[in-house]
């Protein structure tokens, strides 16, 4: 597995659409993102995670799918796309994509020959029923915009299922067929040089749908098969997934019942990321240390991948009601930016009042916790949202590369433009946009430059443990340790306003020579660890030991 390269990888995601336009048309396309591959090099990021890249209606930006072999045209050509990969990989730099296939598009080939006749070879690659399931108002993803899971087809003369939107129907995974296609989808990309896949919607691909039976059984043995398939045909492959379901249901995305990591390579952590906006919220990491105490141990092989904001709504359905209410009062206070009833449609800059103070202690935090980072594009430049935008297209507005005209995305006419450039006050391209930022040294760009390249020098990160440090802290403060064979890395972080200082000097004979090596300012030398000064929003990243194969200290909460 090449060194489970996942697991100290540093993740960008971005919709090409939305990133950058070559040829002025006003939509952001493949040539356009080679020419900022230097960019996305200087920055630090080593795996590139790209939104749907095939032809689509646009119905669901992209996620509605009519091609699983092509590149959507308004991109570019498949020839373009094995470019990027090769560009990419000069600048060691994997790209992952999109495997968008619990559904399809309405208008897809196979569905269109599914419904015209009961005949058609593709009519059992979809899930239908000849009579009105009783579940068809259960089980909608997107509540209030979905009024039903099953629609009646009138060419088809029978009701078809759809966990999402209505111009989505879901493939019938019981279907060898189906099955045996969608190994095929993956051999193609693999060969053409992808370096895996993130899985949209794992729960839903493997469920067995029955009418009138809301809650369908899963069969996990189609990611063993998946899984064992792209191992063989690329074996450096990693499938990452978003799975957003019970804490005791986890592990079987990793594992069978043996407890082999034979399924997923990696699964996004909800759990933690909701527990991390409530932490943020309450200034209070207790939520934190509760998620690194309570979510199950991996099986060997397997990894988190942690995130604070991605393309859709941050969801907090794992939170209690009240809990929600806490997020919602600090980060989603007006209706209009909350989605859905569990989410909040907003970026992560807006949310924290611009601070940068805050900023950097949420990335701080995010990025030495356990699993790999994944960071939204914008992100780094802190970008804000527009809340006009219906829905999550709030969060996906053309990336800020300068303050000349459409903020360096695109020469169209602005009215052209896949979405509108935020120019506002505060977030417009004028004040918040790369160029700006790449002048000031100052800058937050340059400030996740330097916290990127220092993670790459503390490989126990994501690869590692990662522990809490149960001692007595002043309120507010979160100590937590990542051990590994090479070495072990000591992180603070205050979460509340106020200066404290911290002592640590019970873990003094656990170092050998106790190095700063990141802060959110010049503090005294860390010394015996024992009078270690946090400012308000402050955090510490201190080297402990360098090629040390001890164990995590007794006592303390592993998190993995």
């Amino acid at each position: 597995m090449n060194d489970r390269w996942f697991s100290k990888a540093v993740v960008y995601c971005l919709d090409i659409d939305t990133f950058a336009d070559s040829n002025g048309d006003g939509i952001g396309d493949i040539p356009g993102l080679i020419g900022r591959l230097d960019y996305l090099a200087r920055l630090g990021v080593t795996c590139l995670w790209l939104h749907p890249v095939h032809p689509s209606p646009g119905r669901d930006d992209g996620y509605d799918v009519t091609d699983f072999y092509n590149v959507d045209p308004r991109f570019g050509t498949l020839g373009d796309f094995a470019e990027l990969l090769h560009q990419a990989g000069d600048r060691g730099i994997r790209v992952i994509i999109d495997l968008v296939v619990n559904h399809t598009s309405d208008q897809h080939p196979w569905f269109q020959s599914a419904r015209s006749s009961p005949d058609s070879p593709y009519r059992d690659w979809y899930v239908w029923s000849d009579t009105e399931p009783s579940d068809r108002h259960q089980g909608m993803v997107f509540p209030g915009e979905q009024h039903e899971t099953w629609s009646y087809d009138r060419r088809a003369k029978a009701w078809y299922y759809h966990r999402f939107y209505r111009f989505q129907p879901d493939l019938d995974i019981r279907n060898e067929q189906v099955r045996a296609e969608l190994k095929k989808i993956m051999s193609f990309w693999l060969q053409l040089g992808v370096a895996g896949f993130r899985m949209d919607a794992v729960p839903f691909i493997i469920e067995h749908t029955t009418p009138g039976q809301p809650s369908s059984p899963k069969d996990f043995d189609v990611l063993t098969d998946l899984r064992q398939h792209v191992q063989w045909r690329r074996g450096d492959a990693v499938l990452l997934a978003e799975a957003n379901v019970e804490p005791d249901e986890l592990v079987d995305y990793f594992a069978d019942a043996g407890g082999s990591a034979n399924r997923l390579h990696m699964l996004f952590d909800f759990m933690l990321n909701g527990r991390l906006l409530l932490a943020l919220a309450r200034q209070d990491p207790e939520p934190v240390i509760e998620a690194l105490r309570d979510t199950p141990a991996l099986p060997a092989g397997a990894s988190w991948a942690t995130f604070l904001r991605n393309h859709d709504e941050i969801d907090l359905s794992r939170l209690t009601a009240a809990q929600r209410e806490e997020v919602y009062a600090q980060f989603g206070p007006e209706e209009h930016m909350r989605l859905y009833g569990r989410g909040i449609r907003r970026r992560l800059a807006p949310m924290l009042g611009n601070d940068r103070r805050r900023i950097e202690l949420a990335y701080s935090l995010q990025f030495t916790l356990r699993g790999t980072p994944v960071l939204r594009y914008g992100e780094e430049i802190g970008m804000g949202e527009d809340l006009s935008l219906d829905g999550r297209e709030a969060i996906r507005t053309p990336m800020q590369w300068s303050s000349l005209r459409n903020a360096g995305f695109s020469t169209a006419d602005p009215a052209d433009l896949v979405r509108p450039i935020i120019d506002d006050d505060e977030y417009g391209y004028g004040t918040v946009n790369v160029t700006a930022q790449r002048r000031d040294r100052g800058s937050l760009l340059g400030w996740f430059e330097r916290m990127i390249r220092t993670l790459r020098e503390a490989p126990e990160v994501g690869a590692g443990s990662c522990t809490h440090v149960d001692v007595p802290t002043p309120p507010g403060i979160l100590v937590h340790r990542a051990d590994d064979h090479s070495g072990t890395m000591l992180f603070l972080h205050n979460l509340g306003t106020e200066p404290a200082t911290v002592d640590l000097g019970d873990l003094y004979d656990d170092a050998e020579l106790p190095t700063e090596v990141l802060a959110d300012q010049d503090y005294p030398p860390v010394g015996k660890l024992d009078a270690l000064d946090l400012d308000g929003f402050g955090y510490r990243w201190i080297r402990l030991r360098l090629n040390s194969h001890h164990s995590p200290i007794t006592g303390s909460t592993s998190g993995m």
